[in-house]
């Protein structure tokens, strides 16, 4: 299809020497997660015919969900991607290149796939790995942005898409730590002059 993040292949089965069989082979005792859930999806999809079914995930989670749609096309699991109607992913990193955004745009159009990908304000999981002239990667579907007022926005592309230059990737890190630290003290503050928990 095109050039994918390795590390989340393997997470969803993609096997040294073999890459991504259409089936498991009878011999091997290991479960990989493509073949499981595709298995669990005809399984409760032949029970009730007109059911559908929606990919979603967070931040890796998000990035294997993508990816397990694009595997099913690769299968031509037509049966599976007539009954998918969403992908809905949150914080998710680049996955591909835009060959392959351009590939799995194509084909979950075919199918009416709705692909809506969630990004909230400076998070870093979107941003990772970079979009530069050294890494191929880039995000590909509709963005629904929220900044940090929670006000959302239909982009194509996040604002900052690399949010800032990679030298500065620990400061910013330190600055996020330093926000959750005073956030839950501010919290464990209110609690103990309150009694009450929450903002």
């Amino acid at each position: 299809m095109a050039k994918t993040h390795s590390g989340f292949m393997k997470a969803l089965g993609l096997q040294k020497n073999k890459g991504f069989p259409k089936d498991q082979h009878s011999t091997d005792s290991r479960q990989y997660a493509y073949y499981t859930l595709r298995r669990k999806l005809r399984e409760v999809l032949q029970v009730n015919p007109e059911a559908r079914f929606i990919l979603t995930g967070h931040s890796s989670g998000g990035a294997t969900a993508i990816l397990f749609a694009a595997v099913l096309v690769l299968h031509q699991e037509e049966w599976l991607l007539e009954r998918l109607d969403a992908v809905y992913t949150f914080g998710h990193p680049r996955v591909a290149d835009s060959k392959f955004g351009e590939f799995i745009e194509k084909k979950l159009s075919k199918f009416d796939v709705k692909y809506y990908r969630y990004v909230y304000n400076n998070d870093h999981g979107p941003r990772l790995p970079y979009d530069d002239s050294i890494f191929f990667f880039k995000h590909f579907g509709t963005c629904i942005f929220f900044n940090r007022r929670y006000e959302g926005n239909v982009l194509a592309v996040e604002p900052d898409k690399n949010l800032y230059p990679w030298l500065w990737t620990f400061p910013k890190m330190m600055d996020a730590v330093w926000e959750f630290i005073m956030v839950s003290f501010c919290l464990k503050k209110r609690v103990e002059n309150t009694g009450k928990p929450g903002l």
